[in-house]
């Protein structure tokens, strides 16, 4: 049996990474990073009083999405497990409020950081396991990229060389993709 995609599957998922950078770029737009975790909007959530409850943070996050004039800014919304899951009270899915307004939706797809053994103060991200399943249902559910995230703390001594090699590289060719989006972009008049 032959694993892979066909010519004409590759050219699809080209064109669509194609129009998905694209959009994402765009002069003058950014993300929106609305990806914190449930512990950290509930913590924010009680420094002012709200209820710390899931229908709470699909309030909070509609109305992000529903902002008016959004999309004149923001080209692509990072969203949480539990947000890409989520519908707006009695609306549509919120990655369909998104995709209504020309925003790209993301997601964030690391389960967290936690502490490196022996390496106090140091974090490695965790979520390989499993993130090719994962990967496949946000896609289903309309993700169209992904963010991973790699924290290194600076200080004295800071980071180590555990705390480094624990973290991915990229490789040689995605280092030559990286510059050359830069020279892209920089050579962009209109950016």
């Amino acid at each position: 049996m032959e694993v892979g995609l066909a010519a004409g599957s590759v050219r699809a998922v080209t064109a669509e990474l194609i129009e998905t950078a694209r959009i994402l770029v765009a002069c003058g737009k950014g993300l929106l990073a609305m990806d914190e975790s449930n512990d950290t909007c509930n913590r924010r959530f009680a420094e002012v009083g709200i209820a710390q409850t899931e229908d709470a943070r699909r309030r909070y996050r509609t109305l992000l999405i529903t902002t008016p004039k959004l999309n004149d800014s923001i080209s692509g919304a990072i969203l949480s497990d539990e947000t890409i899951r989520q519908s707006a009270i009695g609306g549509p899915a919120l990655v369909a409020l998104l995709g209504e307004r020309g925003i790209v939706p993301g997601i964030k797809v690391d389960l967290g950081t936690h502490g490196l053994a022996l390496h106090p103060g140091e974090t490695v991200t965790e979520g390989l396991d499993g993130l090719a399943e994962r990967l496949r249902d946000y896609a289903a559910m309309g993700a169209r990229f992904a963010k991973w995230r790699a924290v290194l703390a600076i200080g004295d001594g800071l980071p180590s060389a555990a705390a480094i090699a624990a973290k991915p590289k990229p490789s040689p060719a995605m280092q030559r993709c990286a510059r050359m989006l830069a020279l892209c972009l920089s050579s962009n008049p209109s950016c």
